[in-house]
């Protein structure tokens, strides 16, 4: 058991901070203030620099290193916003692990150079009006004939919808009840019957576009199934991979968090000293610092584990429930030692916060996450119907 990253993951760390500090910082206040997404041109700058493929096999573009190489960058993309670290959060554990591990390899040919070269942003569409968390009752309707899939129906809370080039959208595919008729199909956006929604306006999340998605007859070639109906199972497979960048994202805000802090206590004064001097202040730097340090732990913990495959359920989730409470205490807590000037939106605190807040919502709720945790201790699922 070694603690400690190797030079090449120091080096990568250190390369990834240089350019998210000296390129992001102005990008990331725009991208807040505007409510929009990176551009193509940024995302085509992340490229250049390997940040698109970390985790990529070379096979498709990629550098080939493993998932604590992604989080890694991830976490110093994320610690100046999440809006300007979303890309590398998709391209390296949200929805194109799906199609590296699920899809057939044309398939893979076809998207994963893609994103890795900034060209193709792919979003993944599963919640739906009565199907969030139990997401098991989607309605959304593929029927395959005669080599075409026809889409049917409206999903929710699709970050990237509007802006993303396709989507994995989870869909039912077989008259199965249950996980038994749900599968994955992708879908280019420039497809006819698709049509957004209003984008949606959040407390956080400013940069990751977010909107209702209607399909209406729409239709891709059976080629583009990515799991068939029955693999459910592999999807949420999938999705714990997801969890630990969700985690990291959680991770990066507080960690910045913690760093606007420390260097604020230590300029402001009252009483004629520096805030740090006072006791009080050093009890909730230390409270910041060990939460921050214990959901990395935990995080690194859950990648390492799965090497370059999935992380378990167990693992991923003990590390995003832990992040994603954690983040709100320690962005508070920055808050409140900033005083009035931690709320004011002169400064990056009040954004933290309302960010913070987000992770753990989105890729299911930190209850979800704790029965998924109980689950594996007694080591069978639960039946969350009552009947």
């Amino acid at each position: 058991m070694d603690f400690q990253l190797t030079d090449d993951q120091r080096a990568l760390q250190e390369t990834a901070r240089r350019f998210a500090r000296n390129e992001l910082v102005d990008i990331a206040r725009e991208l807040e203030t505007k409510n929009e997404p990176v551009s193509l041109a940024l995302r085509r700058r992340y490229a250049e620099m390997g940040f698109l493929g970390i985790n990529i096999p070379t096979a498709y573009g990629g550098l080939g290193l493993g998932h604590i190489d992604a989080l890694l960058v991830l976490e110093q993309f994320a610690q100046v916003s999440p809006a300007v670290a979303f890309p590398v959060f998709e391209s390296a554990t949200g929805p194109v692990r799906t199609v590296l591990h699920f899809a057939n390899e044309p398939l893979r040919q076809r998207i994963l150079p893609a994103v890795v070269r900034g060209d193709m942003v792919v979003a993944v569409s599963m919640s739906e009006p009565n199907a969030g968390t139990a997401l098991t009752d989607l309605a959304t309707r593929g029927r395959i004939e005669g080599g075409q899939i026809t889409l049917n129906g409206q999903k929710r809370w699709t970050s990237g919808g509007g802006h993303a080039d396709a989507y994995i959208v989870y869909c039912r595919l077989s008259d199965e009840p249950g996980a038994a008729g749900i599968g994955a199909v992708l879908v280019e956006q420039e497809r006819p019957g698709l049509r957004y929604g209003r984008p949606e306006l959040l407390m956080g999340f400013r940069g990751i576009p977010s909107c209702d998605i209607f399909f209406d007859d729409v239709r891709v070639p059976v080629e583009n199934m990515i799991v068939p109906a029955g693999g459910f199972k592999h999807l949420m497979e999938a999705f714990d991979l997801e969890r630990c960048g969700n985690a990291t994202m959680s991770l990066g805000i507080a960690a910045a968090a913690l760093e606007e802090a420390l260097a604020y206590v230590q300029d402001r004064q009252q009483f004629g000293r520096p805030i740090v001097e006072f006791q009080a202040i050093q009890l909730k730097l230390a409270d910041m610092a060990i939460k921050v340090e214990a959901a990395r732990l935990l995080i690194w913990r859950a990648a390492q584990n799965a090497a370059n495959g999935l992380p378990s359920i167990a693992d991923s989730s003990i590390a995003k429930c832990f992040a994603n409470e954690m983040v709100r205490d320690v962005a508070a807590m920055g808050m409140q030692v900033m005083g009035g000037y931690g709320y004011s939106t002169e400064y990056r605190m009040e954004q933290r916060l309302r960010d913070a807040f987000g992770w753990g919502i989105a890729g299911g709720a930190i209850d979800v996450q704790k029965t998924n945790i109980a689950a594996a201790l007694v080591g069978r699922r639960f039946n969350q119907r009552g009947r």
